[in-house]
């Protein structure tokens, strides 16, 4: 997904999601089609109660062919998954809709690990309000032309991937805005748009029939930001109840719980900044989707954990 917006004029625009383990293939286009075919959707919103504060809105689809063909162990056996992302985020004055199409191909190099290979493409649309600028925003030698009226910029870019995976952990590797945002049109009133760099990595493992425990880590650096680091552990009950933490270094820190359904998974987090934390001082709400196209949620092995 492209992560657009000038540092000095816009108060958020890098794009935070605490249950980022729900949304591998959204940060690595790699990852697509890892859990299978699915719908996934979240709701965001950020420092609530601040006018402007930035809101965001996800929805995505995942097909893997293996699946869809009815193969024994797709996310073994299959070789190749797309999926289709439409993103929405308005913070301030900015209203961001991005679609990415990604694909993935993979290799089988062992007799329980795949290579992952993907690439993604996406559209960015970005439009800026003149009317709800901030002072500083209007003060702006770039952003001052376009006070009191509407801007819009279209920008195409390229996102890359790699992963190793495991039904257990994996661990992987991602570029977004390969092209630096070089392919543009309409109104140029973003004059930066730096690569970003992405690593994701989790662990998963059934301790008895009724807990399982999940851990993962994410780490995303770009050039003009401060680097993102965050990680959370979750406890799976039954196979029906996930409880979890999250912490976001030098920003945040949540509490995360989740319901597990025959095709769906629902999810919640409430997220507090921390004292060293740059944002404004209230809390976020985060409310997370899963819906499951073909299989349904139950172990086909006692080894097996449900949720990432």
């Amino acid at each position: 997904m492209l992560l657009v917006g000038p540092i000095s004029a816009v108060a958020q625009s890098r794009k935070y999601v605490s249950q980022f383990s729900f949304f591998q293939s959204y940060f690595n286009p790699g990852l697509t089609g890892y859990e299978g075919s699915t719908i996934r959707g979240f709701v965001r919103n950020q420092w609530g109660g601040y006018e402007g504060a930035p809101k965001s809105a996800f929805v995505s689809a995942e097909l893997d062919f293996a699946e869809m063909k009815g193969q024994t162990d797709p996310a073994l056996l299959g070789k190749n998954a797309a999926s289709l992302n439409l993103f929405y985020d308005s913070y301030g004055a900015f209203r961001e809709t991005s679609l990415v199409g990604g694909y993935a191909s993979r290799v089988r190099i062992s007799q329980k690990h795949n290579l992952r290979l993907g690439a993604g493409v996406s559209y960015t649309n970005v439009r800026l309000d003149g009317g709800s600028m901030t002072t500083e925003q209007q003060n702006d030698g770039v952003l001052s032309q376009y006070i009191g009226g509407f801007s819009n910029m279209q920008i195409v870019d390229f996102n890359l991937g790699l992963a190793l995976t495991h039904a257990n952990y994996y661990l992987s590797y991602a570029m977004h805005g390969v092209n630096s945002g070089r392919i543009s049109s309409g109104d140029d009133f973003l004059s930066e748009h730096p690569v970003s760099y992405i690593v994701q990595a989790g662990y998963r493992e059934a301790l008895t029939k009724d807990v399982s425990v999940i851990g993962n880590v994410f780490y995303r650096a770009q050039e003009g930001y401060s680097d993102n680091i965050e990680f959370n552990l979750k406890a799976l009950l039954m196979d029906k109840i996930w409880l979890g933490a999250g912490h976001r270094i030098d920003y945040a820190n949540s509490l995360q719980m989740g319901i597990v359904l025959q095709k769906m998974k629902f999810g919640y987090v409430y997220e507090t900044p921390t004292n060293k934390s740059y944002l404004l001082p209230s809390n976020t709400h985060e409310f997370v989707l899963i819906y499951n196209l073909f299989k349904v949620n139950k172990r086909s092995n006692p080894k097996e954990v449900l949720i990432w």
